[in-house]
């Protein structure tokens, strides 16, 4: 039986009072101007009614075109980028010019950074608008998912190496443990979740002294850092609310359904959460359970509206308009979305869609990939995605899968696949390739004269270094030995492929691998599920050691095994995951199955919602082909 899910509409509602507070500040009649990332967070947060009621009068996006109407008081949310810096810079100096007076609040989220003020003082602004930090952080997505809503961290970190966000996520960290109590158990894989955990540690000591004593909501923490599994998000999403992100994309747990679903003249815009009754129902069913468990509800919803028809007493009347028959309408209109997105997505993933080749072959080369098999044909599907000239992001997508899951292609492959790409997609695509190296999505293999010259340079290091030095190089060549194929290694060990006699029943699944159709278990989700069977590493040392980046476990408190759990003891079973870098949600799918499962529940918390092409979108930099 799983445990009650605490209450995490909390953090929305001190965002929006932090939110509150932050514009009566300002008192009076003003304009807000909001960074286009932070719109949709802020609109769920807040609606209009929210902001009018606090004096604002007019919203705007902030872009570099002037805004010379509107109040003599204006209000700027945005994210620290030098980008957005210069296009304040620009409206203040318009106004300027214009001989336009007016009164500028600067509010940066979630902190203030020395590099705004820089970009603000060289456009010689700084002296003219007040500046404060707006500490918005982890937004609830849904009751069981939390987001900062950063997809910027992905380059920033795993390409570029700058620390500034993890700041952020390890002050997300501390917030919840003031909320819902210090996380007596908590675990972490990569170099991310490493440096994170010596943030969180430094806060909590500076916090100590204020903090009161409140009883854990939460036994775990599993801090999960991206770059131990880029395979994961390269993968194919084959559940409905993955499919759902591919297609139409889900920003902050909002979906923008286009004029093909909704057979209107307009888009509508829907939120997707576990209040929507049918979307809760079939958001983890693999695509091909969808329709069965939509017909069934079609039937139900019939059912509901026909039974006005036996009703003979006005108070019976009165009673189903009132209590039953806003939730059939509610329901019917959710349905007919639903079923007009099944049918686009349908659309989309066949052959019939031109670039972006037909699901069933991508997902048969996936799949071989996984299995590490079949690579010649797999290496040839590639090579024709590119020849065909497909949607540079699915071509991208195979070609670092293929590298991901082979420990890097081997140099002659490197250069051949590369040579064709940038032939085909055009040189301005080089920069491109030169950022997924640099992240470790798209490698080059070492080559074998490199794994076979340990001794000669050992021999050349003992001649000039003490004895310790020689002990340290050695461990690391071997340790860089070891993590080729690394993957297959990996996989093995953790049985991420599972072996099935017979068919493997997606209506009716046993393991976390019917996200990706029964062919794969998603690493990340597999090393969550172990880190809490053994309560730490410890036993899977030869699964770690071939993964990226250090690992560490502090336990604080064990499980009392054979133990009837009371009302405070259920809070062992409640694990909070949090990943760096980015979630799927076919892992979210996952870990809510292995959640059902085990007995556990689950809240994911991530720095954003990501899918293939997103996070690829992270290091790309190539003109769009059409």
């Amino acid at each position: 039986m799983q445990p009650p899910l605490p209450e995490m509409g909390v953090l929305k509602q001190v965002a929006k009072e932090q939110l509150s507070v932050s514009l009566e500040k300002f008192y009076g009649k003003k304009d807000l101007v909001i960074d286009s990332d932070l719109m949709t967070p802020l609109d769920r947060i807040a609606g209009l009614t929210f902001l009018k009621e606090r004096g604002v009068d007019k919203v705007f996006i902030l872009e570099h075109k002037e805004i010379l109407s509107g109040c003599d008081k204006r209000v700027y949310i945005t994210r620290p980028e030098v980008q957005n810096m210069k296009h304040i810079a620009a409206h203040i100096n318009s106004d300027k010019r214009a001989g336009k007076l007016r009164k500028y609040k600067l509010f940066l989220v979630p902190r203030r950074l020395s590099v705004c003020d820089i970009i603000l003082e060289q456009e010689g602004v700084i002296g003219s608008l007040e500046i404060d930090d707006l500490h918005l952080d982890l937004l609830p997505v849904d009751e069981d998912v939390l987001s900062l809503e950063l997809p910027h961290l992905l380059n920033s970190f795993f390409m570029e190496g700058d620390f500034t966000w993890l700041h952020t996520v390890a002050k997300s960290i501390v917030n919840i443990q003031c909320l819902f109590g210090s996380i007596p158990n908590i675990y972490g894989q990569g170099d991310s979740a490493h440096k994170v955990d010596e943030l969180v540690r430094t806060l909590t000591a500076e916090l100590s002294e204020k903090r009161t004593s409140i009883e854990h909501e939460i036994g775990h923490l599993v801090l999960i850092d991206r770059e131990v599994d880029f395979v994961t998000p390269l993968c194919s999403q084959v559940t409905y609310e993955g499919l759902l992100d591919d297609i139409f994309g889900i920003k902050c747990g909002v979906i923008e359904f286009n004029e093909e679903v909704t057979g209107s003249d307009k888009p509508v815009k829907h939120v997707l959460s576990a209040k929507d009754t049918i979307f809760n129902e079939i958001r983890d069913r693999h695509f091909t359970n969808v329709f069965q468990v939509v017909k069934d509800k079609a039937k139900d919803i019939q059912a509901g509206y026909d039974k006005r028809h036996d009703m003979q007493e006005v108070s019976n009347f009165k009673k189903y308009i009132q209590e039953d028959f806003k939730g059939l309408k509610d329901q019917h209109r959710s349905l007919s979305l639903h079923i007009g997105a099944c049918e686009v997505i349908l659309k989309s993933k066949t052959k019939g869609s031109l670039k972006k080749g037909d699901l069933q072959d991508i997902l048969r080369v996936e799949h071989n990939l996984l299995e590490g098999t079949e690579s010649k044909s797999c290496m040839a599907y590639v090579e024709e995605c590119i020849h065909r000239q497909y949607d540079p992001n699915l071509t991208l997508r195979l070609m670092c899968l293929l590298s991901c899951t082979s420990s890097g292609l081997l140099p002659r492959e490197f250069q051949n696949i590369k040579r064709q790409f940038l032939q085909s997609y055009g040189y301005d695509s080089m920069i491109t390739l030169f950022n997924l190296k640099k992240a470790g999505l798209l490698t080059e293999a070492q080559k074998e004269g490199q794994t076979t010259s340990i001794g000669t340079n050992l021999n050349k290091l003992a001649d000039k270094a003490p004895m310790g030095s020689a002990v340290s190089y050695v461990a690391s060549s071997l340790a860089s030995l070891q993590k080729r194929d690394w993957f297959k290694t990996v996989s093995k060990k953790l049985g991420l492929i599972p072996k099935n006699s017979g068919e493997y029943s997606l209506k009716h699944p046993q393991d976390m691998a019917y996200v990706f159709g029964g062919a794969y278990i998603p690493l990340s989700c597999k090393l969550v599920e172990q880190a809490l069977l053994k309560q730490g590493w410890s036993g899977l040392e030869d699964v770690v050691r071939h993964l990226p980046g250090k690992n560490f476990a502090r336990i604080e408190a064990r499980s009392a095994k054979g133990k009837t759990m009371t009302a405070s003891d259920q809070s062992y079973k409640v694990v909070l995951v949090y990943f760096i870098g980015g979630v799927t949600y076919s892992e979210i799918a996952a870990l809510r199955f292995l959640g059902r499962q085990k007995g556990y529940r689950f809240i994911i918390a991530t720095t954003a919602i990501i899918n293939g092409s997103r996070m690829l979108n992270s290091f790309v930099e190539m003109p769009q082909h059409t």
